[in-house]
């Protein structure tokens, strides 16, 4: 039975590389399980009624008020510093053109959110204001090559003693935090990628959507879009590895209520 043997040993290998692409970091699991069933306001307590732009002062306010974590997003800007913003450019939440990358910070500051008196934060700003109070999870957006946003968020958030994880579908900022912050949670971001036309590479976006570049991030826990769960990959991660989930974004009762299988659960 050679060459049953052969497939044998085969099937082995080729299962091996599996679960080593898709393993996460697994040490520090109970540390991220101090933030089991939070709740994270997506891009702070907004409210477009009551004119409480989605990342802004005023939400984050908001979100402290009723003691819920905070879901925010940071870009860094042309003269390094990191601006809390979501979009890569600036029309829908600015009516201006170009990214967030191409201004200063200082420019970044006469544009109004979504015509409110509200404008872009810093985020030293948003961390002076929450001290701490609630949790907070960071995404960086990265949207192109350039990782400088990594190392600025790193010295921005090393000496912040209140509670935070960084989170992001751009697998090298992972890396980045794996290499130089080893310290810091990190989380992989991701969803049903291979669905719509993206500029990136169809094969990249099928990578991040199955989670085979945790090989390089090796993500404390995984933060993935609820419409698009259940992934094989998902489960197996939280069946054999224990591996804490967050999902997003939870709009409705039911998707809240669907949402408490998880770990972590990111509404609006």
């Amino acid at each position: 039975m050679p060459g049953f043997g052969y497939l044998l040993l085969l099937f082995a290998a080729a299962a091996g590389v599996y679960l080593y692409a898709i393993w996460p970091r697994t040490t520090r699991i109970s540390d991220v399980m101090q933030y089991n069933h939070a709740m994270f306001a997506h891009r702070g307590y907004h409210n477009k009624e009551k004119l409480i732009p989605e990342n802004s002062m005023a939400a984050f306010q908001a979100a402290v008020a009723e003691g819920y974590g905070i879901e925010l997003d940071i870009h860094i800007t042309k003269d390094g510093k990191l601006a809390v913003f979501h979009d890569d450019t600036l029309e829908r939440m600015c009516q201006q053109s170009g990214s967030v990358e191409s201004y200063t910070f200082e420019e970044l500051r006469r544009f109004h959110l979504s015509d409110t008196s509200e404008k872009i934060p810093e985020l030293a700003e948003v961390l002076a204001y929450v001290e701490g109070r609630v949790p907070l999870l960071i995404e960086l957006k990265i949207p192109g090559r350039n990782l400088a946003v990594c190392g600025a968020s790193y010295q921005a958030l090393k000496n912040y003693k209140g509670k935070f994880m960084i989170q992001s579908f751009n697998t090298m900022g992972l890396y980045w935090y794996r290499k130089n912050a080893p310290e810091i949670l990190r989380g992989q971001l991701s969803s049903n990628l291979t669905k719509s036309e993206e500029k990136e590479p169809y094969l990249l976006r099928f990578l991040i959507k199955y989670l085979f570049l945790n090989m390089l991030g090796r993500p404390d826990f995984i933060s993935y879009k609820l419409k698009d769960l259940p992934n094989i990959n998902v489960s197996l991660c939280r069946a054999l590895f224990g591996t804490p989930v967050a999902v997003w974004t939870l709009r409705t009762d039911s998707a809240l209520e669907q949402g408490r299988e998880y770990n972590m659960r990111i509404f609006e």
